[in-house]
């Protein structure tokens, strides 16, 4: 592929580029002397589970990888311990080591389900941080002032207000900004909340006599919700080893303006494909439930596989084009704690049974189905979203936040 085509394709869903002549120059230059660029992503592992916003970036960083560089996916198990503050009105709970190896080998895991394992290079910061000692950390304390610092527009918020910002907290952008010194990365790619920490890296590797990366961010993708970021908290997350169903309930109920962004941030095909898709639901020749459709059975097919989209489309045609779901179904929110995990006192909760004892009979009548899936356990299933039938008619939505 050539240098324009290359540029493109990374351009594709981009936020900033910077700078784009920075990055034909480099493109040009691995070209000739052969040597693929080194791309750079970090993610600290402060969750155990990845969701399909994660994915943004992470698409970004398999399309420098289709086309031919070496992808550097970095787990910030130092940096995690150190609480990213973007975006932060307070400091972040410390995590413990432990908590963070856990998440990380789930991270491992996860990653290759959109990145080429053969082709990407697993990396932790502690791999250097852990070595380095007071002196060395003084030295690059040394490359930032304070007034830089001070600059970044959430730290700046917190001392305007009169809220504590922890020592720790400055040290973070420095880190991460070493970890491109450490990497020696080209490129390093972010979500574009991200921006201020990757410009410190561009002024880190100078400071350290290497080349400054080029930075490519993406925009934060908004949840099912269409308002806030994706995120677990928000209850608005598509989790990319969430069971098939889930998924494809959950990315069927975006609006159709969201399914559009959803296609460009998150979807293989082609560009003309999609410029043809965009015109077609403007002029009315293709529907957007239709759209959405080929787009959730795209998103499982990844992360799961062909059969298992199909088994999804089906079962979600029959609960809700055969009218088995209402479309006005009452929906209760509820905490994972104050939900529980047995069924039969959580219908009592939702109103759907007068007592335990109606719901145990119940299920065991099989007259109970979450999800269109018949109940024979008094465990409630794994997820965040279901749709529970008790009888023929009582319907309740429950959406655990």
């Amino acid at each position: 592929m050539g240098i324009e085509e290359q540029l493109a394709v990374i351009k594709r869903g981009a936020v900033d580029l910077i700078n784009e002549k920075e990055l034909r120059d480099k493109l040009v230059r691995s070209e000739k002397e052969g040597r693929p660029l080194r791309v750079k992503l970090g993610l600290d592992p402060t969750a155990p589970d990845l969701h399909l916003g994660h994915t943004v970036v992470l698409q970004k960083l398999k399309q420098f990888q289709d086309l031919g560089h070496i992808a550097i996916f970095l787990i910030g198990d130092f940096t995690g311990m150190i609480g990213d503050p973007t975006g932060r009105s307070e400091t972040r709970p410390a995590l413990t080591k432990e908590d963070i190896m856990v998440n990380a080998e789930t991270y491992k895991k996860q990653v290759f389900k959109i990145l080429d394992p053969e082709r990407t290079e697993i990396r932790y910061n502690s791999e250097w941080f852990e070595r380095i000692n007071a002196a060395d950390m003084i030295r690059l304390c040394a490359q930032y002032t304070m007034a830089r610092i001070m600059e970044r527009e959430d730290f700046r918020n917190r001392y305007q207000n009169n809220l504590p910002i922890s020592i720790h907290e400055f040290l973070y952008p420095l880190v991460q900004g070493y970890d491109s010194v450490a990497l020696e990365a080209d490129v390093e790619l972010g979500g574009h909340d991200q921006i201020f920490n990757l410009f410190v890296g561009r002024d880190i590797q100078k400071a350290y006599g290497q080349e400054s990366q080029v930075l490519v961010t993406v925009p934060l993708l908004e949840g099912t919700d269409g308002v806030n970021k994706m995120s677990k908290s928000y209850g608005n997350y598509v989790g990319i080893d969430e069971p098939p169903d889930e998924m494809f309930g959950k990315l069927m109920s975006i609006s159709d303006e969201l399914m559009i962004k959803y296609y460009e941030l998150l979807s293989d095909i082609p560009l003309e494909t999609l410029d043809a898709l965009k015109k077609g639901i403007a002029a009315g020749t293709v529907h957007p439930k239709q759209a959405k459709v080929d787009f959730a059975k795209e998103i499982i097919t990844r992360f799961h596989n062909a059969s298992a989209a199909e088994a999804a489309h089906e079962n979600f045609e029959k609960m809700f084009r055969d009218k088995e779901v209402p479309d006005d179904i009452e929906t209760d929110r509820m905490t994972r704690s104050d939900a529980g995990t047995w069924l039969p006192k959580l219908m009592v909760t939702m109103g759907l049974v007068p007592s335990t004892s109606e719901g145990k009979r119940m299920i065991k009548q099989g007259a109970v189905t979450i999800n269109g899936q018949k109940m024979s356990s008094e465990d409630l299933p794994s997820g965040d979203e279901f749709v529970i039938k008790v009888g023929k008619r009582k319907f309740k939505k429950l959406i655990l936040q």
